[in-house]
């Protein structure tokens, strides 16, 4: 009876050292040497200050600016440490509520085009750095009037942040939102 007990104390030491420390250990420097933008959250830095990541949505609420879709995460949104999503059903009246409130608001953007769901709507991460494509080209409109530019200079920024699907059938194409408000300063910044 004896020899088991020590042996299970000793397979239970083993396997915490080799599956708690170590192994945890050998992945992150595996992670950090073979993907190292990666592994650190591809973060994005402007004049040596980090100022997103291009896997995490952030709001975007200002003027001029491409919207991002909009997040049930934390009480303000956008909180990556509650991720998810608000888990509200379709009949939900809080949930139809603030839909009809987004839609009420933008579509005076574009009287009579269709909104598309993810202007609206939340992920089920609420953190969703991307919006569609039909997204962003609704928007293309209001951007470009208020930065004083013409559409097409906008679509040519969308189209220039568009990312197809991956591996050629898996999702539908999206543009990366802090990206394309990044070119878009440095382009044509607001007047």
């Amino acid at each position: 009876m004896k020899k088991n007990i020590l042996i299970a104390i000793w397979m239970t030491l083993a396997t915490t050292v080799l599956l708690g420390i170590v192994y945890p250990i050998v992945v992150t420097g595996l992670a950090q040497i073979l993907f190292p933008r990666q592994a650190n959250g591809e973060l994005i830095r402007a004049n040596g200050k980090i100022i997103g990541s291009r896997l995490i949505g952030q709001p975007f609420t200002s003027r001029g600016y491409f919207y991002s879709r909009p997040s049930a995460a934390g009480a303000a949104g956008y909180d990556p440490t509650a991720s998810g999503g608000s888990n509200l059903g379709p009949t939900n009246k809080s949930l139809l509520d603030r839909v009809s409130a987004q839609v009420n608001t933008l579509q005076p953007e574009n009287p009579g085009t269709p909104i598309p769901a993810d202007l609206v709507t939340t992920s089920g991460s609420g953190l969703d750095p991307d919006i569609s494509l039909a997204a962003a080209q609704f928007q293309v409109p209001r951007v470009a009037h208020e930065r004083g530019i013409s559409k097409d200079e906008v679509r040519a920024l969308v189209k220039k942040h568009t990312q197809g699907r991956q591996l050629g059938f898996l999702g539908e194409p999206r543009v990366n939102v802090l990206e394309l408000n990044l070119d878009l300063n440095t382009h044509h910044p607001l007047p």
